[in-house]
């Protein structure tokens, strides 16, 4: 049986005859999952796996902890055999290394490359971090031992679904952030699979300007339906006219 049959099925025989909703609510996920085929390739069906079990951790047969994430880790690792990247994934998804850190279950990160694309945008689109230190940081203080990289947090995600993402012949260009360069060097990487083009934007320390970027942007796309591209003049007068 492939992974991605494999992962439905299993799915819906731990969730669907106790907790319909939350059966419905992972083929949701796994559909958003799924139509980022054209981005991911290879990694498509892992993906799609991972999301469909994301949550099987609620199945109260396996509901050891009471912490889904890990819960669910634990069951795919040690009872299913899974492959090991979405055990990961499942035990990581959405915020679960806060709330780990919160109910004292979190064990140390393994050194891994953690893209943040997060926006923490509310209502009035307002930055949620008030003032205070980026989601970006406080990721990254959350989990030590990751290396965290700020990245792909100023587009819709159907942008991302584009192959590749070229507006008036241009390759999109992606601002990252961070500060362990092996870390930046396989998140470039995976800017330019995406055919964008990454821009050196500075330590993690810079991350809350790419947040309070996209909280400007959301805004007036969205507020004032107004083309942000029209802001900033090209880069040969970006120190005024007739400038070196």
């Amino acid at each position: 049986m492939e992974l991605t049959q494999w992962a439905y099925a299993l799915s819906e025989s731990m969730l669907s005859p106790t907790l319909p909703r939350r059966w419905a609510h992972s083929l949701g996920v796994a559909e958003r999952a799924r139509s980022l085929a054209p981005v991911l390739g290879g990694d498509a069906a892992l993906l799609e796996a991972a999301a469909v079990l994301h949550d099987i951790g609620y199945a109260p047969a396996i509901a050891a902890t009471g912490f889904h994430p890990l819960d669910g880790a634990r069951f795919l690792r040690h009872e299913e055999g899974a492959d090991e990247r979405v055990v990961c994934l499942v035990a990581h998804h959405s915020c679960a290394v806060l709330e780990a850190e919160e109910r004292g279950l979190r064990d140390e990160p393994a050194g891994k490359a953690l893209v943040d694309c997060s926006n923490p945008v509310g209502p009035g689109f307002r930055l949620l971090t008030g003032g205070g230190p980026s989601a970006a940081r406080l990721l990254a203080d959350a989990a030590p031992g990751a290396r965290v990289v700020k990245a792909f947090n100023l587009c819709h995600v159907d942008v991302w679904r584009m192959r590749p993402p070229v507006f008036d012949g241009r390759p999109l260009a992606v601002p990252v952030c961070g500060d362990d360069e092996p870390a930046l060097v396989r998140v470039r990487e995976l800017v330019r699979d995406a055919g964008c083009e990454p821009v050196a934007a500075g330590g993690l320390e810079r991350a809350g300007l790419l947040e309070a970027t996209a909280a400007l942007y959301i805004g007036l796309w969205v507020g004032e339906n107004a083309d942000v591209r029209a802001m900033a003049p090209p880069l040969e007068y970006a120190a005024g006219p007739g400038r070196p």
